[in-house]
């Protein structure tokens, strides 16, 4: 097989973010699609058969253009250019990054990293009613909150809420300290740390001391009308279909709804039904209605979680299939 060489030119300043501390970057490059890469100043060689150069060089490429609009290259951002390349789609990963939702306190932009996110993000804007579903770390309530803060911002919605089950886990809520926002807080930080790190503190509790952004379990919905808000429901997975039913009929004129969960990770009773399973079945198909479903192809945290959930899907799907075996020879 002959092999061919391609020549780039990164530029220096990026370099050291495009490569990656010690050349890791070009070490899982060279690994995966099994290239020989030679730097020479500012200049990159690739060596490899025809099709791995050239893949390889569109990946470089990608990551010169991530690194020249500011962003930091991951190790996540390595593993899915690759993985793109392999699905013969290079290029979005440059396209999605150009989606920017809003920056948090800090001046970082947040935007969607996967195409699965991108997608989910535009659903949130063309659909009155959302649901994300995935696996931990697929950014489901940070992007939904992210939305939520720049529909409030640019006036679309008067007030932002959210809300999630309060799930009791081992112990009774009535053997928590304080009173009963106090013993909520708790099922509710994960809200509250979205808030803080995308809108900041201060600015967080003067609406909230407006009633602009509340933040509730979901037994406070009920029996509620709410109009001109971006609702957020997390955790959907631990809600009973009446509460399902429930949040839904609550939403109003000029309101916007999000629901996340994840179908793996439920607290409900043993035998309980899923208020988010049940809903998934009775809606699909309503064109104001966005079903939006994230993978561990999704997963934006570090890469061992990315493994972690796809070693999970595996044994959970074998495990089914050895239960379907079963069940038909019986």
């Amino acid at each position: 097989m002959s092999l061919n060489e391609i020549t780039l030119r990164i530029p220096t300043e990026h370099m050291a973010n495009v490569f990656g501390q010690f050349d890791a970057n070009i070490k899982k490059i060279e690994k995966h699609l099994g290239v020989t890469v030679v730097v020479r100043e500012d200049t990159l060689k690739i060596i490899g058969n025809e099709s791995n150069a050239k893949g390889a060089g569109e990946v470089f490429e990608q990551l010169c253009e991530l690194s020249r609009r500011g962003n930091e290259i991951t190790e996540q951002n390595v593993n899915y250019a690759l993985a793109l390349l392999k699905e013969h789609k290079g290029d979005a990963l440059v396209e999605i990054d150009r989606d920017i939702i809003c920056h948090t306190i800090q001046g970082k932009p947040v935007k969607p990293k996967t195409i699965g996110q991108k997608q989910y993000v535009d659903n949130i804007r063309d659909k009155m009613v959302v649901f994300g579903m995935g696996p931990a770390g697929t950014g489901k309530t940070y992007l939904a909150m992210a939305m939520a803060i720049t529909a409030f911002k640019n006036e679309e919605v008067s007030r932002i809420i959210l809300t999630r089950p309060a799930i009791e886990a081992g112990e009774k809520l009535g053997f928590l300290p304080g009173d009963l926002q106090s013993k909520v807080d708790p099922y509710l930080r994960p809200l509250y740390d979205a808030l803080y790190q995308i809108m900041g503190a201060d600015s967080f509790q003067k609406n909230m001391e407006k009633g602009l952004i509340e933040v509730a379990p979901l037994a406070y919905m009920r029996g509620r009308t709410l109009d001109n808000a971006f609702i957020i429901l997390d955790e959907a997975q631990n809600t009973t279909p009446a509460q399902m039913k429930m949040f839904l009929t609550r939403i109003g004129f000029g309101s916007k709804a999000v629901i996340t969960g994840d179908a793996t990770q439920k607290d409900l009773a043993p035998g309980t039904k899923s208020g988010l399973d049940v809903a998934l079945r009775v809606l699909r198909g309503i064109d104001e209605i966005g079903i939006c479903e994230l993978t561990s192809k999704d997963v934006v945290r570090h890469p061992l979680v990315q493994r972690i959930v796809q070693a999970y899907d595996d044994y959970e799907k074998k495990t089914a299939s050895k239960n379907k075996s079963r069940q038909e020879r019986k």
